[in-house]
């Protein structure tokens, strides 16, 4: 064993959820470590963000920058690793590291959100922040009287493309089939908007622009000119860690928390996107707020145990 230290609280990564958390947890003098390997998630890798109270408009990565700090001027411990195993061992946490450093805690918090399905199509990941989104509320507002493509066939897609085209010049809703999966009445309303047009039996083969995305080629070599893509076909909780506890789950694999967002296992907390709580609604608001719940949840179960 390289490193062993007993804290109270151990905050797996170190995301949107997972500073405030430590933030809270050492306002209330628990003694907490955050690990996580980059400052990032959804809003690390955001171009823009107007949409978190405080701050008129900032790079995604500049407004986490400021949670670490934050976590750190409040005296939370922070280390720059990922975490590779988690066990629960009679009344206490074990926590394995990449450098593979071992840790214990009395209670863990997980903040392990979630990831966004890529379609895998060439130059993807290069346009990620120059107009390649997975999130129309995040970044909708940045295409205003632009013309954009929705890849997507469930309820998201269609619903974000409705909210889009209020404010878009002109939205392709692209998807791979003749069907799509989404519920008729959200189907019906997209199509009695007229900037809204449907582009089935295609697939996206590739995404192509110099700075920023220009044009969107299809499986059929079509071409659709166009501003920016946001692809909307699901997410996948981070659920990997604790895939042998066999926590409670959702049908999308999200981990159930009660009210205080604690797991079905004792001691072992959870909340942002990786959870069931807050309708799923995957904003960074609403992430911080859970965390900040979270701490506070911990600190009366501590004092609880005190007496």
């Amino acid at each position: 064993m390289e490193w062993k230290t007993d804290y109270d609280v151990i905050i797996i990564w170190a995301w949107s959820a997972g500073y405030p958390a430590g933030m809270y947890c050492s306002r209330y003098k628990i003694k907490n470590l955050i690990i996580g390997w980059l400052p990032g998630g959804a809003l690390g890798t955001s171009h823009k963000v107007e949409n978190w109270p405080g701050v008129i408009s900032a790079p995604g990565g500049e407004i986490m920058e400021d949670f670490k700090k934050h976590a750190e001027e409040s005296w939370s411990e922070i280390l720059t690793e990922m975490v590779t195993k988690l066990e629960k061992h009679n009344n206490h946490f074990h926590i394995v590291t990449s450098s593979g450093k071992e840790l214990s805690a009395k209670k863990v918090i997980l903040a392990t959100g979630n990831n966004y399905r890529h379609l895998w199509a060439p130059w993807e990941d290069d346009f990620l922040g120059k107009w390649v989104s997975y999130c129309a509320t995040c970044d909708g507002m940045f295409f205003k009287n632009r013309d954009i493509v929705m890849v997507g066939w469930w309820n998201t897609a269609i619903t974000e493309a409705l909210y889009l085209a209020d404010i878009c010049n002109k939205v392709y809703i692209v998807h791979r089939s003749e069907k799509l999966r989404a519920e008729n009445t959200w189907i019906d309303k997209a199509h009695k908007r007229d900037n809204i047009e449907f582009v089935l039996n295609e697939e996206v083969e590739e995404i192509t622009g110099k700075m920023f995305v220009e044009e969107i080629k299809l499986k059929s070599w079509k071409s659709l000119k166009a501003d920016g893509i946001f692809i909307a076909i699901g997410t996948i909780p981070n659920v990997d860690l604790v895939s042998e506890m066999h926590l409670d789950k959702d049908a999308e694999w999200c981990l159930v928390v009660d009210k205080r967002q604690e797991t079905s296992l004792k001691w072992l907390y959870a909340a942002g996107d990786v959870t069931t709580n807050s309708n799923k609604f995957r904003q960074t608001i609403m992430s911080a707020a859970e965390w900040c719940l979270t701490a506070n949840s911990i600190h009366e179960d501590l004092l609880m145990e005190e007496h």
